[in-house]
């Protein structure tokens, strides 16, 4: 065994549930935390949603039903001195909590350690300017894109490249604030809001591929460089409509073994460029006349379609995903629902 030396773990949740997100995180959340009990830690969890599963008295061995803002978290972290945090199970939340401790010096000063995806991986996903970057030094195609922080060099941009232009802020849960604009008016009024909701005020402006076929791919990856694809899954839906809204089927249905092929091993170029530890998202736009396509973007954590993929293929990503953080291979964590096979299996 590999097991990192952690005794005490805190558990970012992902704060109150909006109709039609973050259920998922409870989900993946009370896996995870069971995860970690069953390899002898001591499990802190702090989320701000009574009503989970994963608050539940059982699932943890404390529970802070607090606001998980910088200031609070620093207070629990003072308090229970964790050895280690785990930030990837409480979606868009917990990543900008797990930067905010970091840039805030409060992880080295309590000397925890950020388990799963680290800060390189999550600022390298998130940061929009830094994916287009670590995108195009491993070849993978990502559209025509700008990254602003005012409103009129955004839209001298869309001007330029043509609508309809997608827009992107960097760092909001489940693409709040972005949109797709048509034309110079919904442009401004989109990239507006944008700007205003995004925590570092950014926004990408990328061409629009809405119409093309969107597909995911759920990868895992440990500490060694292992590497497996859980599944790859369709949307019913073209780009343009959020994955979230979007009725998605695994496996996937209408790919060719060639088109298949291609983004499964861009994919695992993917994981392992960015060194996530843990489950991974990535989403592609695919034109199915020409076999081109886009990388989306990456989740450095699970997500909605985690929680799909566990319970379509019964392999248990969260439950994997926190045993990977603590340092376990995949050839050395049994599959909880075979019971026979190892984690590394596909």
């Amino acid at each position: 065994m590999t097991k990192k030396n952690v005794k005490k773990v805190l558990v970012i949740g992902s704060g109150p549930i909006v109709i039609g997100q973050a259920a998922e995180f409870d989900y993946a959340g009370t896996q995870a935390c069971r995860s970690l009990k069953e390899e002898g830690m001591e499990v802190i969890l702090v989320n701000s949603n009574p009503s989970t599963i994963m608050t539940d008295v059982d699932i943890a061995d404390r529970v802070y039903i607090e606001p998980i803002t910088l200031p609070f978290v620093t207070e629990v972290i003072k308090k229970e001195r964790p050895d280690a945090l785990l930030a990837t199970l409480g979606g868009q939340v917990g990543l900008n909590m797990a930067v905010d401790l970091s840039e805030a010096g409060v992880l080295e000063k309590y000397g925890v350690e950020l388990l799963g995806s680290s800060l390189h991986a999550i600022k390298h996903a998130e940061d929009r300017e830094l994916f287009k970057r670590a995108m195009n030094e491993i070849h993978q195609p990502v559209p025509e894109s700008g990254i602003f922080d005012e409103l009129e060099p955004a839209v001298t941009f869309a001007d330029k490249i043509g609508y309809p232009v997608i827009i992107r802020p960097a760092y909001t849960l489940g693409g709040t604030g972005g949109g797709i604009a048509h034309d110079r008016y919904e442009m401004e009024e989109i990239s507006n809001r944008g700007i205003k909701l995004s925590p570092i005020n950014q926004i990408l402006v990328e061409r629009s591929v809405a119409g093309w076929k969107e597909v995911e791919f759920e990868v895992m990856r440990d500490s060694a460089d292992n590497c497996i694809i859980v599944c790859a899954m369709e949307n019913i839906d073209p780009v343009g409509v959020h994955t979230g809204d979007s009725i998605v089927v695994a496996p996937t249905q209408t790919l060719t073994d060639g088109q298949y092929q291609m983004l499964r091993t861009a994919s695992l170029d993917i994981i392992r460029y960015l060194q996530i530890e843990g489950g991974c998202n990535v989403q592609y736009a695919l034109d199915t006349k020409t076999n081109n396509y886009y990388v989306i973007e990456v989740n450095p954590r699970v997500s909605r379609s985690s929680a799909l993929a566990s319970k379509a293929t019964g392999y248990p990503i969260a439950k994997v995903a926190a045993k990977i953080a603590l340092g376990m291979h995949l050839d050395e964590i049994t599959n909880s629902i075979t019971k026979s096979t190892k984690a590394c299996f596909e």
